[in-house]
C-alpha cells in the first residue's frame, strides 16, 4: 500500500469512530480493533479477488454494505475498480456519501436502497458480488444472482459456520470455485473467502 493508502485508510476508520458515537454504524470500537477486524479483514480478500478478476476495471456491488465494509477498504486500495455499495439504512448511507466525499473515491457509487430493487434495475451489470456479515449464505447466493454477468462471481466473506451454511446451497444451481482461508494477524478466529459461480443450464430443443 502506498503511504496515500494507509491515510485515507486511518481517515476512514477516523470518521466511522467519529459518526458511531452519534448513528452506532457497528458494535466494534477502539483502534486495534477496528484496524484488524474493520480494515485487515477487508483488505485480507484482495489477493483472492484480484486473481479471479481480470477485467481491467471490473464492476462489484457490495451487497449490505453497512458502514462499508468490506467496500470502502477495498476502494481506497483498487482505484481502478467500480464499486457500488448497496444499504438499506439511510443512516449508514449518509455515513458512505460522506465517506466518498471526504475521501474522493468518485469510483463508488452508494445506493440507498433494499437490494432485491437494486438488482431489478441492474441486471447482468457486475462482474462480482460480495458481502460481509450480510446474511446467510444460501439468501446471499438467491439475492447476488440477478446482478451477475454471464462468467460473474460471488465472493461470500465468512467464518466458522461457513461449511454449514455451504449444505443449505443447492449445487445443482452454483459451483464453489474456491474456498480461501484468510489470515488475519492475532485473531484467533477463522475466516475464509468462498468463491462461487452460477451454474449456466442449457436448453437444447429438437
Amino acid at each position: 500500500m502506498s503511504p496515500a493508502n494507509i491515510a485515507d485508510l486511518e481517515l476512514f476508520l477516523q470518521e466511522m469512530g467519529r459518526w458511531n458515537q452519534i448513528h452506532n454504524l457497528t458494535a466494534i470500537e477502539g483502534e486495534e480493533e477496528s484496524v484488524r477486524l474493520h480494515l485487515i479483514d477487508s483488505i485480507a480478500v484482495l489477493p483472492v479477488l484480484r486473481r479471479f478478476l481480470k477485467a481491467p476495471s471490473p464492476r462489484i456491488a457490495d451487497l449490505g454494505s453497512g458502514g462499508g465494509l468490506p467496500a470502502i477498504p477495498i476502494a481506497i486500495i483498487q482505484s481502478d475498480w467500480r464499486l457500488s455499495l448497496i444499504e438499506a439504512v439511510r443512516k449508514k448511507t449518509a455515513f458512505l456519501q460522506h465517506v466518498r466525499g471526504k475521501l474522493k473515491l468518485n469510483h463508488i457509487e452508494v445506493l440507498s436502497a433494499r437490494v432485491e430493487n437494486v438488482a431489478v434495475h441492474q441486471p447482468g451489470q457486475f462482474d462480482a458480488v460480495i458481502s460481509r456479515a450480510f446474511t446467510n449464505l444460501a439468501r446471499f447466493l438467491e439475492l447476488s444472482l440477478p446482478f451477475l454477468k454471464l462468467d460473474g462471481l460471488v465472493f461470500a466473506m465468512k467464518g466458522k459456520r461457513a461449511d454449514e451454511e455451504m449444505r443449505d446451497v443447492c449445487m445443482d444451481d452454483w459451483c464453489l470455485v474456491a474456498d480461501e482461508p484468510l489470515r488475519i494477524p492475532n485473531l484467533a478466529v477463522e475466516r475464509r473467502l468462498l468463491v462461487l459461480a452460477p451454474v449456466r443450464k442449457s436448453f437444447l430443443t429438437f
